[in-house]
């Protein structure tokens, strides 16, 4: 088990050397056509595009992230959190043991979940990072719990019973059917977070995480 950690780890750290030089070759090969083909204005105001739009998004997703922030804090004070934690305590008892007694933390786990069921991806990023600061408190260590490995399967790999986002961004893009993909979504996301909690589990057993 230990020999596949590492393995899968060197293979993580290849993929990103590999990336590093794939992006680096994509800019300088689109610079170079550019100023052959005579497309450096193109490629001028290409670039302006793109810096317009990532400050757009940059300034929206912050947006997002500031007001669910508030939304937790409210739902923290007004006592949601607890009531949502209790929902979830069973499941979360089984996966991570090691937090099910602490109510402030299954609680900002718990909407974290609940955000990513609702397709709701940026509205759970502040959410799922509140829970990791908790669950890394008192710690002060650097290198990830079994608990926050499962709990970044559970982010990641989440089911997604309402695709949200996904749906608004086909809407936006002029799709007829914006949620005509939620079937799939169901299928892959399970099958996602099947695999990912069932390689966690066996790492942890196998001593793969800390």
């Amino acid at each position: 088990m230990a020999y596949l950690s590492s393995a899968i780890k060197n293979l993580l750290k290849i993929g990103d050397f590999m990336m590093n030089y794939i992006w680096s070759g994509i800019i300088v090969l689109s610079i170079l056509y550019s100023l052959f083909t005579g497309g450096s204005g193109a490629l001028t105001n290409s670039v302006m595009d793109g810096a317009k739009s990532a400050l757009a998004l940059i300034a929206a997703t912050a947006g997002m992230m500031c007001f669910w922030s508030g939304i937790m804090r409210i739902a923290q004070c007004g006592g949601i959190t607890k009531a949502i934690a209790r929902l979830f305590h069973p499941a979360l008892k089984r996966l991570m043991p090691e937090i099910a007694d602490d109510d402030e933390l299954c609680g900002a786990v718990s909407m974290n979940i609940s955000a990513n069921l609702l397709g709701l991806g940026n509205a759970a990023t502040p959410l799922g990072l509140e829970a990791m600061r908790l669950m890394n408190k008192g710690l002060g260590r650097r290198t990830a719990s079994n608990s926050m490995v499962v709990f970044v399967v559970l982010n990641t790999a989440s089911i997604q019973l309402v695709p949200t986002t996904i749906a608004a961004l086909r809407s936006e893009n002029g799709s007829c059917d914006p949620m005509g993909i939620t079937l799939n979504v169901w299928l892959c996301s399970i099958a996602a977070l099947v695999v990912g909690i069932s390689l966690a589990k066996i790492f942890e057993r196998g001593g793969g995480a800390a």
